[in-house]
């Protein structure tokens, strides 16, 4: 990695193999590499990559490869329990999380690359195993970045050319019927290099659990993942790279037995909770196909792709409609095509100039199968024998994005990186805007770092998230919605400011950062129905901020991180979607700021790990949340209780006469089995109560070749 003002501060935190905080300024252009050795070109060419991207004035937290292995799980841990051991990073149900007081609003990026975000769901498109390091981005973001703003989950991939010819294969089973092989494979030869890795989980615990219960009911999943990076060195200076990744998840809802039905369905009044069948089913696949390289004095990358999307919901026809009046076959898909370009250009030895562009254009096609009952003038069931109403939509969105901006170097100790980005979204209606962005890193003293930063932000509505059911085809049924406001969501519009310092003492870095958002046209996302598939709505305005506090230590054989942080997220009037809410949960957000459901006061998330020798090593990581919201008196007023999750691991390296070295590590997951509850099915636009994960225990074994 290429660092200028942070090198001597940062060299012993960067080397780490624990977790490390990060607030840098950007890199110079690295120097070329003539020789035709396809490592060191290879590694000259990720330089170049790295210096496209600059993050001066956000804040950065890095995750290698060798911290991701000393989590409990180690690259069985999916990516977004990977990223929760980031500072500001909060867990929501279905996989979910929240960065910073945001819901959702993430960029994912894989080796500089935009891919675009998949249809919200409980899958992980992304696997653990690809990744060499992530690093989350988040902030006053420079100019480059944009249209997902919470946070960008930076991923870099493994390479053929870094690891060498080799694969590995294994295995990682145990409680809930939790059983998850995966192999890969990666090498080179001369100027070919590539990178494959797959998995197939199955398990019991697909969604978390409605009930406080060990096991839960009707929720076995399974998924597939696959991952490939095929990259070929036309010269010195150029590189070609295709990298693509699938995935196809499948998921049993689960039940909540003792529910008592609303509706009559025919002849039928009963029906038990605990047999319902629903179903749902999430397919992801992407490509990119990027040119990378050095232009003159220019660097360069040139990507095209595209990302296929889809989230299919199978109700249980009888009892869906006798406890809700409304069973809804739910079927939504995305395609993105895409085409981004950067660029970075040094003027002078003070100055690099960086540009670029990025393009989308979406299809995204849905549509709404309801069974529903006919009701009478005062909205009671009229007869218990259901009608089909059917409601389908192609939504198409483009999005234009083109960015400038200078990194200006004042001296030895003083980094600028002022710049301006332009935004534009077409889909129901047309939105743009002019973003000023300003990053600023001051190097005080050989051991500490201050940095500020203000960004302009420009959030368009996730295509995929934007429901246009036509309320008036369920007028008169047990479906029936408020016709009480605009159906179409608006872009999110805010000025963001962060600032922070850093300390480093030996082996032992500190850091602390605060922010503070002010937000028109806030968006957030709900669970509105039966169907576990979120819609996106505005509130007027809303006011987000929060610190965050790290601690990181490596020395010799221990290493450990420890990260606290305190946030508040609030809105006031819902101006989108208002058929969505309770008209008196409406009535009184018009005229209150209240908070948003996601909001968690505070988070903590921390880590040891210890080699007892060359072999073994054993360690410890936790969660700690004071709760998300949940009603009150008022919409969201109150907060659910706080909870501790604890997980334990030991792992060995066994030698085995001609079979080599065995990985082998033990993991307990939740090993106080604290029974703590993420939802109560309470609050605004959420749907369900959800429970977090009970005592597991995971045994992993790993065999490299």
């Amino acid at each position: 990695m290429t660092r200028t003002l942070l090198a001597a501060s940062l060299a012993l935190a960067l080397a780490a193999p624990a977790f490390a905080a990060d607030d840098t300024a950007a890199p110079v252009a690295p120097q070329q590499v003539r020789q035709l050795d396809t490592v060191d070109v290879s590694a000259a060419l990720d330089r170049s990559r790295n210096a496209l991207s600059p993050d001066t004035g956000s804040s950065q937290y890095v995750i290698d490869e060798k911290a991701i292995r000393q989590l409990p799980l180690g690259e069985s841990t999916p990516l977004n329990q990977v990223v929760l051991q980031a500072p500001g990073v909060v867990q929501d149900s279905y996989g979910g999380l929240h960065v910073r007081g945001d819901h959702a609003n993430l960029q994912y990026r894989i080796n500089g690359v935009i891919i675009p975000e998949s249809i919200a769901g409980f899958g992980q498109a992304l696997d653990a195993r690809t990744v060499q390091n992530v690093k989350l981005l988040d902030g006053a973001l420079p100019a480059q970045y944009g249209l997902r703003t919470a946070a960008v989950v930076d991923i870099t991939t493994k390479s053929g050319h870094q690891l060498g010819d080799g694969g590995s294969v294994g295995i990682t089973g145990g409680s809930f019927g939790m059983l998850n092989p995966n192999a890969s494979l990666w090498g080179s030869n001369d100027r070919w290099s590539y990178f494959f890795t797959a998995n197939y989980l199955e398990s019991d615990v697909g969604v978390e659990n409605p009930t406080a219960s060990r096991k839960p009911i009707h929720d076995h999943t399974n998924q597939v993942k696959g991952f490939g990076d095929i990259s070929y060195l036309i010269d010195d200076d150029t590189r070609l790279s295709l990298l693509f990744g699938v995935s196809n998840n499948r998921f049993e809802i689960p039940n909540n037995p003792g529910q008592s039905p609303q509706f009559g369905y025919l002849d039928t009044v009963d029906f038990d909770s605990a047999l319902l069948d629903e179903r749902q089913r999430e397919n992801t696949r992407f490509g990119v196909l990027s040119l990378q390289g050095k232009l003159g004095a220019t660097d360069y990358q040139v990507a095209l792709g595209q990302r296929y999307s889809s989230l299919a919901f199978s109700p249980d026809l009888v009892g869906d409609l006798m406890f809700n009046g409304v069973a809804s076959t739910i079927d939504r898909s995305n395609r993105a095509s895409t085409l981004q370009a950067d660029f970075a250009t040094p003027l002078g030895a003070s100055h690099t100039l960086r540009y670029g562009i990025y393009g989308s254009f979406e299809r995204a096609p849905s549509r709404n199968d309801a069974y529903v009952f006919p009701t009478d003038a005062d909205g009671n069931q009229a007869s218990t024998t259901p009608i089909l109403v059917a409601d389908g939509n192609r939504l198409t969105a483009r999005t234009w994005s083109a960015y400038l901006q200078d990194e200006w170097s004042i001296g030895d100790r003083l980094t600028v990186n002022y710049g301006l980005r332009g935004d534009r979204y077409q889909a129901f209606r047309t939105e743009s805007q002019l973003s000023p962005r300003l990053g600023l890193v001051y190097q005080a003293t050989d051991s500490t770092v201050l940095h500020a930063g203000y960004s302009r932000y420009f959030t368009p509505p996730a295509t995929e998230a934007i429901t246009t059911t036509n309320i008036a085809r369920f007028e008169g049924t047990t479906n029936a919605l408020p016709d009480n406001g605009d159906n179409t969501p608006l872009s999110e519009r805010s000025d963001y400011f962060d600032v922070g310092v850093q300390q480093q003492f030996g082996a032992l870095t500190l850091g602390l950062d605060t922010y503070y958002r002010k937000v028109q046209r806030l968006q957030d996302e709900g669970q509105f129905g039966a169907a576990l598939v979120y819609s996106t709505f505005n509130y007027a305005k809303g006011r987000i901020k929060g610190a965050e506090f790290t601690a990181n230590y490596d020395s010799g054989p221990f290493s450990a991180y420890f990260n606290l942080a305190a946030s508040r997220a609030i809105g006031s009037r819902v101006i989108t979607s208002q058929y969505n809410f309770d008209p008196d949960d409406l009535a009184y957000v018009a005229d209150h700021y209240i908070f948003l459901d996601h909001d968690q006061a505070y988070s903590s998330s921390g880590g040891v790990s210890y080699a007892l020798s060359d072999k073994t090593r054993v360690g410890a990581n936790y969660l700690f949340g004071s709760g998300l919201r949940k009603d009150g008196e008022v919409p969201n007023g109150a907060s659910l209780p706080a909870y501790f999750q604890l997980n334990l691991s030991l792992a060995h390296d066994f030698s085995l006469d001609r079979f080599g070295d065995l990985h082998t590590q033990l993991a307990v997951i939740n090993a106080l089995d604290r029974s703590y509850e993420l939802r109560d099915g309470s609050g605004i636009g959420v749907g369900a109560p959800q429970f977090g994960p009970r005592r597991g225990v995971y045994l992993s074994l790993q065999k490299d070749f």
